[in-house]
């Protein structure tokens, strides 16, 4: 005997929120013991046919060029000028952002389904020139390490080649993986290691200059190596912050319309990531040092009323939260009467220690409100219709 179907009511609500109409794909899936409900279109797969073909062939095109252009060199070193990295870097560079831009606007229509289009093209560019230059540092330390364990290597040209399309194949996975799977979390990953990527590389060119005996802004000064790698690491961070403010809020808005909370605590993360740019923006030189040191103490007072402020412009603010963040507090306060008061610690170490807590606790508030997006609206099913 044929069993009927069970039929699920949505509720209104939810419709509204989800923008739903009688032409919306509906997919059901259980996973353990649990129905998971997606009104959108399917998502891509990097498995697809039509998804890894792009890896492969550009990887195999941009080889063939590769071997082409070296037609007249008989061994290619692995690094140095005109080798197999510098060659890899460039072309790898932008094969993979031209991928992660093409999969991420293809994919559009998934992410709009959360976000207006506007806020999805205006962080467009932001998100893409990220993962660019977390894929330039990456390639950078990859043939550093490479040139470090086998230095001299060399490679007849075919060679080479199959190696560049190996490099290459790896490369465009990752990107379109990263173009397939970008959303609020990505973006907060992104925002870390953009940070963290760029500081400590400033930390690494400037170890012979002994950074730490003066303090941390002299790596985006003209006495350092490459200052602007660590003065365009905080630019490019406060766009970060600012892309994910963005998606954020906009989701939050749909569940807490009109809320004059929210709209505070947006223009305070606001002016943390305005300020934040500010900081690399004005170099610890001496024409900007005043000015430095005042946008790094605003930052500061920042970072301290969005602590103070949490427990009021936060909505749904768990105990635990609100107690780490008066630990931090206190501890922020602890430090900072180590240096001024018993002058226990050093400036870079004062700064180090301040800039690690500060920009944690940042993490974990918007962590806390990608739960609090996740949590979603939450409405009560009385019955199932057969």
């Amino acid at each position: 005997m044929k069993e009927n179907d069970f039929h699920l009511t949505i509720p209104a609500k939810v419709g509204e929120q989800l923008h739903l109409n009688a032409e919306t794909p509906v997919r059901l899936v259980v996973k353990n013991n649990q129905l998971v409900v997606q009104f959108t279109d399917l998502p891509l797969r990097i498995f697809q046919l039509s998804v890894w073909i792009w890896p492969v062939v550009t990887a195999f095109i941009a080889s063939i060029g590769f071997y082409l252009a070296n037609r007249l060199t008989a061994q290619i070193s692995l690094t140095g000028s005109q080798s197999l990295a510098s060659w890899f870097i460039l072309v790898g560079v932008l094969v993979g952002m031209l991928l992660f831009a093409g999969f991420f606007i293809r994919n559009r229509r998934r992410v709009n389904h959360t976000y207006k289009a506007s806020v999805y093209w205006r962080t467009f560019p932001v998100i893409t020139l990220a993962v660019t230059v977390i894929l330039l540092l990456g390639l950078l330390g990859w043939f550093w390490l490479l040139g470090s364990a086998f230095a001299g290597a060399s490679f007849d040209r075919f060679t080479a080649s199959l190696i560049f399309f190996i490099f290459g194949l790896f490369v465009n996975i990752v990107m379109v993986y990263a173009a397939l799977a970008i959303d609020a979390g990505v973006l907060s990953t992104l925002l870390t290691l953009v940070i963290v990527c760029g500081v400590v590389i400033s930390m690494a060119t400037n170890g012979q200059h002994h950074w730490w005996q003066h303090n941390l802004s002299f790596l985006g000064t003209a006495a350092a190596t490459n200052a602007w790698q660590f003065n365009l690491t905080l630019i490019f961070s406060a766009l970060l912050m600012f892309a994910l403010i963005d998606y954020l809020f906009v989701a939050l808005q749909a569940q807490f319309p009109g809320s004059k909370r929210l709209l505070v605590l947006r223009l305070i993360l606001s002016a943390t990531a305005l300020d934040f740019g500010a900081v690399g923006a004005i170099p610890n030189n001496a024409a900007g040092h005043v000015w430095h040191d005042r946008v790094s103490w605003l930052l500061v007072w920042f970072i301290i009323s969005l602590i103070a402020g949490v427990r009021w412009l936060l909505p749904r603010v768990t105990r635990d939260f609100l107690w780490l963040s008066y630990g931090v507090a206190a501890t922020l306060v602890v430090i900072a009467m180590g240096f001024k008061v018993w002058g226990y610690l050093s400036l870079a170490a004062f700064e180090m220690l301040d800039f690690l807590l500060a920009f944690g606790w940042l993490l974990l508030l918007l962590d806390r409100i990608q739960d609090l997006i996740a949590t979603g609206t939450e409405s009560v099913i009385t019955r199932v219709a057969k």
